[in-house]
């Protein structure tokens, strides 16, 4: 598939306040759009993914080297895909050494806020991008599931190395390292499932934090949200 390219107009500041830990704090308001200003001018969100037949009886991603995805909330995620979307996300380089450099000349704050800003545009370029491949998908007669990644519930982050080859991450910048972390860091991996729509509504399954037993996970929602 080709590099899809996103243009973030705006950071979602009630999204950076939830990752910086101020959901529930009086915070200068102005310290969060300067953090938001400053990530939205940084980032260069570009993505890329790639589609793939899944055997849901098997966990199984039928690429040319299959690869088998284990743990039982991903797969119960994926329990009636057909077939399976590999995709990874990235806002560059650019805005983590600003956050080095923040933290570096003592600007604390705005470094962890500019953090919080930072998540938050990859996650809303990764938003942006699974609507675009959603309408693409429907046209084809599919309806999908929305994203789960590594590191969620108890789909171990091990994964990674296939997700990064399934995807053709490498082709947007993104490597691994020997820990598994991504980088640049603030990118996303994800899978799609695409379930064949047979004339029922077209309403999109979601994973529910909730319903999840991972209660270290970083993506789960505060409960007031």
């Amino acid at each position: 598939m080709p590099i899809y390219n996103a243009s973030l107009t705006s950071i979602d500041k009630s999204e950076t306040k939830r990752y910086a830990g101020l959901s529930k704090v009086a915070f200068d308001e102005k310290l969060i759009d300067h953090a938001c200003l400053e990530a939205q001018l940084l980032s260069q969100a570009k993505g890329i993914w790639q589609i793939y037949d899944y055997n849901h009886s098997t966990h199984t991603i039928e690429a040319e080297v299959p690869a088998n995805i284990k743990g039982k909330i991903v797969q119960r995620h994926l329990q009636n895909a057909t077939k399976i979307i590999v995709l990874a996300v990235t806002i560059g380089e650019d805005i983590e050494n600003a956050v080095t450099d923040h933290f570096k000349a003592n600007n604390y704050t705005h470094s962890v806020l500019l953090d919080a800003a930072a998540t938050t545009a990859v996650e809303m370029a990764a938003d942006m991008m699974e609507k675009t491949i959603r309408q693409y998908i429907e046209a084809q007669g599919y309806q999908t599931v929305m994203r789960f990644s590594p590191g969620y519930g108890d789909w171990d982050i091990t994964f990674q190395p296939e997700m990064l080859r399934l995807s053709s991450a490498r082709e947007i910048g993104i490597a691994l390292t020997t820990s598994m972390m991504l980088i640049p860091r603030k990118s996303v991996t994800a899978v799609i499932g695409l379930i064949p729509n047979c004339g029922g509504s077209s309403s999109q399954a979601s994973h529910d934090c909730k319903n999840c037993n991972k209660l270290d996970c970083l993506a789960r929602k505060e409960s007031s949200i």
